[in-house]
């Protein structure tokens, strides 16, 4: 009897072993699974390519207002042309991860104005100032991915405003979307003394190509690219999808580093290098082959699983290389050297010497707030002393190109006189912030206004410090998902809900400290460190930057820079 039942376990074991595994659940990869789409967002987006709602928003929608919109195109395809619905005024922070998104939404829309490269001539920024004294409030906002942003826009408008962008040719196709947002580009391409290589032709081409094909208009999910000449490194390429750094090959010359797979958000990656030197000619087929990557083989299936992020962390830089080579390319890249550590500034505050002797001129909007005035006011600056060219940057700034060495005294007093410090200040320079509750949806605190009081406050209380030994980056977010780079910033504050001493709910934020980008400060990108429990509300924000300043100057190293310093210290040193 035993021995039936020691046969029969046997048996039943060999049974188990035999049986067909189960199916791997798709990712949705369309070279290995196939097109069919596997939810709602890839649904609406098989259904019809976002780039085709323009024609019913100019023929339809417009004419007859908000409420004759299809939900579909509405919530999904209107990004494709740079437009998100606004946040309903009133609706508090609390409320937000708790109502519908249609219960969320106002009948107006943010509009977002692609700027590749940053590059603008007066007489395209005097455009958006009208537009945004117009139609728009008098709002705008400069992002940290080197676009112009404007508010209280209405559906009715948006043909005019469209014809008015596009006579100076400026454009806001795929603003937004599942596809190749703006490319950053250095500010100072060719124009910077100490530039390696000039990148705009490959950022002209790329734009002007592929920005608005078809091809190219349904990826998994929104794509980054960084390009760069610059020594300062300064388009935060390890947080892009796919960024080209300018390096010197020993044998092959001056090219670029090929970056893969970073972004922020509530999973925070850094890019990888593929170890690949890229010649400049070999700069858009190069971007042309991730990008294809990306759409081929980017998952599908789950939306907080579809960056390029997820796949590199899957398949290794290696692996990523192999198949950009021999599927994409056709041949191999040549191997190249890591870029050297920057030894300057990325952002370009201050006063600097052109190549040709002239001079540009980097300012700081108060975190990236500025209003159609006081953009045509810089302007009208501008042409006042024969300046026709300026410039965005990734870190919410403004370069004011082309000034005379005579004049350069002059300008600097007048930009100061707008509230466009070009000084090294100790914060206003070194503060981002997102959107926050006015306008966007996503948020859970008001963002600007708490960045730019918390500035004033600290230049006030910290008036007897002439100058900190690095620069300490101030970032605030208005949700987990880091559009103001939070775990890249000395201290980075994640807007929540906070529960005071006395049990009230008000709008505060969690800490992160010591992240930051490569740069002549830090020697590698790190993100920054959280302290468990460790929280801030926005009205005791000053009090605790204050507080932390101090103690990093009383107890720093000789050399040592803030970031390293939250990183070495005890947790009750950051509290």
């Amino acid at each position: 009897m035993s021995t039936k039942v020691e046969e029969n376990k046997e048996t039943s074991g060999k049974r188990a072993d035999k049986r067909p595994a189960r199916p791997k659940k798709s990712n949705g990869q369309w070279k290995i699974d196939g097109h069919e789409p596997l939810n709602k967002n890839e649904i609406d987006k098989a259904e019809d390519n976002g780039l085709n709602v323009r024609a019913r928003i100019e023929t339809i929608y417009a004419k007859r207002g908000f409420s004759s919109i299809d939900s579909d195109d509405l919530h999904g395809r209107f990004r494709w042309w740079g437009l998100y619905t606004q946040r309903k005024p009133g609706i508090d922070g609390g409320r937000t991860a708790k109502l519908e998104p249609h219960e969320l939404e106002d009948e107006y829309f943010m509009l977002r104005v692609r700027i590749d490269g940053g590059k603008l001539t007066t007489e395209q920024l005097r455009t958006i100032a009208d537009i945004s004294t117009e139609f728009a409030r008098d709002s705008a906002d400069l992002t940290d991915r080197q676009n112009i942003q404007l508010h209280w826009i209405e559906i009715e408008n948006m043909p005019e405003i469209w014809r008015r962008l596009e006579a100076v040719g400026l454009q806001t196709t795929e603003a937004c979307g599942d596809v190749p947002r703006v490319i950053l580009g250095s500010p100072v391409a060719g124009i910077a003394a100490d530039e390696l290589i000039d990148p705009t032709p490959a950022i002209e081409e790329i734009s002007r190509r592929y920005i608005g094909d078809q091809s190219l208009s349904n990826l998994p999910r929104k794509y980054k690219t960084a390009i760069t000449g610059h020594p300062s490194q300064d388009v935060v390429h390890e947080i892009n999808d796919c960024s080209f750094v300018a390096v010197e090959h020993p044998e092959h010359g001056i090219g670029y580093d090929l970056w893969v797979g970073g972004a922020l958000s509530v999973v925070p990656r850094f890019a990888e290098r593929l170890g690949a030197w890229v010649a400049p000619d070999q700069v858009v087929e190069t971007w042309l082959g991730v990008t294809s990557i990306f759409r081929d083989y980017g998952f599908r299936r789950l939306r907080n699983k579809a960056r390029l992020k997820f796949l590199l962390a899957d398949w290794g830089p290696e692996k990523f290389r192999e198949i950009l080579e021999t599927e994409y390319l056709g041949y191999k890249l040549a191997d190249g050297p890591a870029p050297a550590k920057p030894l300057t500034a990325g952002d370009h505050v201050g006063v600097h010497k052109q190549t040709d002797g002239r001079y540009y001129i980097g300012v700081s909007p108060v975190v990236g707030r500025v209003s159609g005035t006081l953009l045509g006011q810089l302007v009208d600056l501008a042409e006042k002393y024969g300046s026709t060219r300026l410039r965005t940057t990734p870190h919410q700034k403004v370069l004011l190109l082309d000034i005379e060495e005579k004049d350069v005294e002059t300008v600097v007093a007048e930009l100061d006189a707008l509230g466009l410090s070009s000084r090294k200040d100790l914060f206003r320079r070194s503060t981002i912030a997102c959107t926050g509750i006015e306008y966007c949806k996503l948020a859970i605190v008001e963002t600007k206004q708490t960045a730019a009081d918390t500035i004033t406050k600290l230049e006030e209380r910290l008036a007897d410090i002439e100058e900190l030994p690095h620069p300490i980056s101030f970032h605030l977010n208005g949700c987990p998902n880091s559009c103001a780079r939070i775990q890249t910033a000395d201290i980075g504050l994640k807007g929540q809900i906070v529960t005071t001493d006395e049990g009230e709910q008000v709008s505060g934020f969690q800490v992160h400290v010591g992240g930051g980008l490569a740069s002549k400060d830090r020697d590698e990108a790190g993100l920054g460190r959280t302290v468990r429990g460790l929280k801030v509300t926005a009205e005791n924000l000053s009090d605790y930057v204050e507080k932390l300043v101090r103690r990093f100057l009383a107890g720093r190293g000789e050399t040592e820079t803030f970031s390293e310093w939250a990183h070495r210290v005890d947790e009750e040193e950051l509290v």
